[in-house]
């Protein structure tokens, strides 16, 4: 179950830096997504696996670090920028290979991220070892303090000599990279990739980010507890199969439960602000 949801994992990991840092959300992860996964195949011929894969990562990162420039330096609003560089991102893919699918070459690279160590998936591996850096550098580091400042009080943090523009700027380089690198590793694992391969894990990836308790608004968050969200967005997906329920009530129910978050973390903020 973690296997199957360590991919969209990789993207809230990401997705919680942005959040706590008062960007709220990243919409263009699915065309981040789809571009590692095609680069990672479809340059292969050329460069090979290892290097398709770094050229995939390369490709992600460069959108997210186009996300960054725009919103934390330019300051325009997060949803609106991302939602459009996802549109174009998904635009070009879909003009490089017209809408088709690109097929990846058995190779020895491939074949290590489909095998386990001790039993565990390797997959799940690259998902723990990316948390448990990013654990430490949102609570325990200067960046992470940052991020804080940031999305609690933006004017405060700026007064304050916090590097605003570079920290929340980094936020979606971090993104975009964690989403290319998400989808580098889904079109080797899976041999195969399509411009929709990322569809819906920005959403899946808030999911697992609010669940974990990370405020949407800013200023409060924990990359430990988006790790625990997205492993109750994987049993809730898993209960809802084992219950006979339609897979479509997953979506249903998960939109519930954000809902629920998010009114009670308005909630408590407003009730915080009286007081």
């Amino acid at each position: 179950m973690l296997n199957a949801n360590a991919a969209v994992g990789l993207v809230a990991l990401g997705m919680t830096f942005v959040a706590v840092c008062g960007g709220m959300a990243d919409l263009s992860v699915p065309a981040n997504v789809a571009m590692g996964a095609l680069v990672a195949l479809g340059g292969q011929p050329a460069l090979g696996p290892v290097g398709a894969a770094l050229a995939g990562l390369a490709v992600a990162t460069l959108g997210g670090i186009v996300n960054g420039v725009l919103i934390g330096y330019l300051k325009l609003n997060s949803i609106i920028t991302t939602l459009g560089t996802g549109f174009v991102l998904l635009g070009l893919a879909q003009l490089l290979i017209g809408g088709g699918i690109v097929y990846g070459e058995p190779n020895a690279l491939a074949d290590f991220l489909r095998s386990s160590a001790l039993g565990i998936p390797i997959f799940i591996w690259i998902f723990a070892v990316v948390a448990a850096i990013l654990i430490p550098l949102l609570s325990r580091t200067a960046f992470g303090r940052w991020n804080f400042a940031v999305g609690g009080n933006y004017e405060a943090a700026e007064a304050s000599t916090v590097p605003v523009r570079f920290t929340q700027a980094s936020a979606f380089v971090l993104t975009g990279f964690l989403a290319g690198l998400c989808g580098v590793l889904l079109g080797l694992t899976n041999g195969q990739a399509r411009p929709i391969i990322g569809t819906g894990y920005e959403f899946v990836a808030i999911t697992a980010v609010v669940i974990g308790g990370t405020s949407l608004f800013g200023g409060s968050g924990s990359v430990l507890r988006t790790v625990g969200g997205v492993i109750i967005t994987a049993l809730i997906g898993n209960l809802i199969i084992l219950g006979g329920l339609p897979t479509q009530s997953t979506g249903l129910v998960t939109g519930a439960i954000v809902l629920v978050a998010v009114g009670f973390d308005v909630y408590t903020r407003r009730k915080a602000g009286r007081e």
